[in-house]
């Protein structure tokens, strides 16, 4: 009996473990920096154009633009193999001020953005453990009923 009362605890402990990790893990995910919104390069183009843009920060890694706009809005843009240099020559030549991630720095971000991957993949395995645990409980718990 005391061995049964023991499993049960360790159980019912167990289950706000697992949850109080589960919504750790999601709100380290969570991130302080601006955010973007993804746009098209039409978009940018005429942006660029009607003189919009602030400044722009290039991840060449990810070929990627983050770009500030007048208006303080921040928008993301991507664009093909080889195109860099077309981008980056059409933006020094309106004179917006344009840097260069490191490649440390890039390369950080690459890895930042394939983990959102792994964390919902480790969310849902530890959501899957307190399902299976809960079902456990439940087994045993009518286990004992039926005993009595």
């Amino acid at each position: 009996m005391i061995g049964r009362l023991r499993a049960r605890a360790s159980a019912l402990v167990l289950l706000p473990v697992l949850f109080v990790l589960l919504a750790g893990g999601v709100a380290a995910a969570a991130e302080t920096a601006p955010t973007y919104t993804k746009e098209n390069l039409s978009e940018y183009e005429a942006q660029l154009k009607g003189g919009q843009i602030q400044s722009v920060i290039v991840n060449k890694r990810l070929r990627s633009l983050r770009i500030t706009l007048n208006d303080g809005s921040h928008v993301f843009v991507k664009y093909g193999k080889k195109e860099g240099p077309k981008y980056y020559a059409a933006i020094t030549a309106r004179h917006i001020p344009l840097r260069f991630l490191s490649a440390e720095a890039a390369k950080k971000e690459q890895e930042k953005a394939s983990k959102h991957h792994k964390i919902r993949y480790i969310a849902g395995a530890v959501l899957i453990v307190a399902l299976v645990i809960a079902a456990v409980v439940l087994f045993t718990r009518r286990r004992n009923r039926e005993e009595d």
